[in-house]
């Protein structure tokens, strides 16, 4: 099959579309995972035994599910309860949920790594439990996480074609969508390729920044 570039014109824009949604489904899915990671991991580290093993039951639970299942649910089990959500909401919802689980174990981890002299340096000063988390862990803790984080960012944004599955027009539905009605899959493949490939590396050099301006704080 030869490359038509004229078909390519006529795709493209088309694509775009696609692509806006696919990069908003990823913002959006990952603002989400990085606050409500922040929670879980909060709350798993509570005093109150039982609510930390509800958490973290919960964390692997949704760590141990396939996403697309979980969408499946958000999208169609969902509506049967009462809740019906659109196709966008569900998508961000589901990689916000899923996302979060791993951000949890990043924040946890990060938590876990703060030097004890902090936690007794804030006490020693009255701090409040409040002020000790914003004002002391939280700033020392979070930087070194960042580049990790961002690694989930990546991997978000490469499982957005899951979204297809319940009709979020995003990338590769639009391409799907066109390679059908024209019977020709070549250029739509190839060009979805190469738009997550071109979005990836520049998430990668960003990355790559955060692991430099970071990397005195390990």
């Amino acid at each position: 099959m030869d490359w038509d570039w004229a078909f390519v014109a006529e795709i493209l824009p088309t694509l775009v579309e696609g692509v806006k949604i696919t990069i908003l489904a990823t913002i959006l899915g990952y603002a989400l995972a990085v606050v409500l990671g922040l929670g879980l991991a909060l709350l798993r580290r509570t005093r109150q035994r039982w609510l930390a093993r509800v958490v973290g039951f919960l964390i692997e639970f949704i760590r141990g599910t396939p996403l697309l299942v979980q969408l499946y649910f958000l999208f169609y089990i969902m509506p049967d309860i009462g809740l019906t959500l659109s196709p966008l909401t569900a998508g961000v919802i589901g990689l916000g949920l899923h996302y979060a689980t791993y951000t949890a174990e990043v924040y946890r981890a990060g938590i876990d790594n703060t030097p004890r002299g902090q936690w007794e340096a804030a006490k020693a000063c009255n701090l409040t439990a409040g002020q000790s988390w914003r004002h002391v862990i939280l700033p020392q803790a979070i930087p070194p996480m960042l580049p990790a984080l961002a690694n989930y960012f990546i991997a978000m944004f490469k499982e957005t074609p899951l979204l297809s599955a319940i009709t979020v027009l995003e990338l590769m539905n639009q391409a799907r969508s066109v390679a059908n009605f024209n019977y020709r899959y070549l250029e739509p493949m190839t060009l979805v390729g190469a738009f997550f490939l071109v979005i990836s590396l520049i998430a990668v050099i960003g990355l790559r920044f955060l692991e430099r301006r970071f990397r005195p704080l390990r």
